[in-house]
């Protein structure tokens, strides 16, 4: 197998390191000093899915519910449950804007709330979801707890400064920018030895991603000073059936929609 670039990025990763890279990116975990897509509990979860299973038969899982009970995780009517109510409270529908652009803060995720130590007896029990989003004109992270027992939006509350693990949504974003980017050249260039084709859209790309922390760097370039309160993200990008790109390097601003490289 010829050696694909020894230019460029730095460039496909091979070998070894394409299965540290590969196994890092897989699981979401954090690179050394960075804040990953993910934290140990999704390492460990990946880790355990990765083990061998023992023989012997293996049953489909029970049917979901409609409602979850106690600490179980949020089911799937929970969760549009909770997102249209919070879109329904939302009063920064018309002034925020999501990563595209586009009317309304972007959503990120939406998890069950933790648990409340002032709480107790039936309000204790009720089941909550935080719905958590970003509103890009602001730079502000709004989380909604959102009581799914009653229906109603009991808490609200927004800051500034505050970066949470990155959505599907901008880690697509942020991967388009960098394709159309001069400092995207690499990408490309690399793209095209693993391919044969050229690389346009971000769907060509199997992505995953972190949100860049500059105190975890010496020297931070002038273009991306503004990160941390702005949205800034670092793309982990694979060729669907192909070689992982290094291009960690490379960090994206999605507030002010601009690239930059690390020295």
């Amino acid at each position: 197998m010829r050696e694909l670039a020894r230019r460029h990025l730095g460039k496909l990763v091979t070998g070894a390191a394409l299965a540290v890279a590969g196994a890092a990116v897989a699981v979401g975990v954090s690179l050394p000093g960075d804040a990953g897509a993910a934290g140990d509990t999704a390492a460990a979860g990946a880790a355990r899915q990765d083990a061998v299973a023992p023989a012997g038969t293996v049953e489909a899982a029970p049917r979901e519910g409609e409602k979850g009970v106690g600490r179980d995780p949020l089911t799937d009517a929970e969760i549009t449950r909770a997102e249209k109510l919070a879109a329904a409270s939302d009063t920064l529908r018309r002034s925020a804007r999501d990563v595209d652009g586009d009317r309304g803060p972007q959503h990120l995720s939406t998890n069950l709330t933790e648990t409340d130590p002032r709480l107790t007896g039936a309000a204790a029990a009720q089941r909550r979801a935080d719905v958590v989003s970003y509103d890009y004109r602001g730079d502000t992270v709004v989380t909604k707890t959102v009581n799914l027992d009653t229906g109603t939006v009991e808490d609200t509350a927004t800051d500034h400064g505050v970066q949470p693990p990155p959505g599907r949504a901008e880690l697509t974003e942020a991967a388009r920018l960098l394709i159309g980017d001069k400092l995207g050249a690499g990408l490309r260039e690399d793209y095209a030895d693993a391919t044969g084709k050229k690389l346009t859209e971000a769907k060509q790309l199997q992505l995953s991603g972190m949100i860049f922390r500059k105190g975890t760097v010496r020297d931070v370039p002038a273009e991306l000073a503004g990160c941390g309160t702005h949205r800034c993200l670092r793309v982990i990008a694979k060729v669907t059936n192909g070689p992982w790109i290094d291009t960690r390097a490379l960090v994206v601003d999605l507030s002010d929609r601009t690239v930059g490289r690390l020295s």
